[in-house]
């Protein structure tokens, strides 16, 4: 897979305080295993909004990021008028916590689902080949 990176985006993860680069670039690490894993030709990693974004050429943009104003968690963020969430919602109900229609969030004391949380970014790395299935085939 090509991944075309911005230079930009190392910054913004080098400027995370330590207690969070790792969650981040962890979910960083996720995103780009989740690709490797659908073969994707090549992924976009380039900054939407100052927060690390990432594009596929039939998927939704997913980003992701730490906010000073809510320091104990962290997020990735989907196309809020997508199906993305509320899907993830019904499928994944308890296993997440959410933030309306855009987010999953995590506390920086959790250890993320892994597995259940690959499922929500191959979806969104390939939603507009899924979007018409029932639960997005997951």
């Amino acid at each position: 897979m090509e991944l075309k990176t911005n230079p930009e985006v190392e910054s913004v993860f080098s400027r995370y305080p330590d207690s969070v680069r790792d969650k981040m670039l962890n979910l960083r690490r996720l995103v780009l295993e989740s690709a490797e894993e659908l073969n994707l030709p090549s992924l976009e990693e380039t900054l939407k909004w100052g927060e690390p974004s990432y594009l596929a050429k039939k998927g939704s943009t997913l980003r992701m990021d730490w906010k000073e104003k809510s320091p104990d968690q962290y997020a990735i963020y989907f196309k809020c008028t997508s199906k993305l969430v509320p899907t993830f919602r019904f499928i994944f109900d308890d296993t997440f916590d959410y933030e309306g229609n855009r987010a999953v969030v995590f506390r920086l004391d959790e250890e993320i689902p892994e597995a259940e949380l690959k499922q929500c970014i191959k979806v969104a790395l390939t939603y507009h080949q899924v979007k018409h299935l029932p639960t997005l085939g997951l």
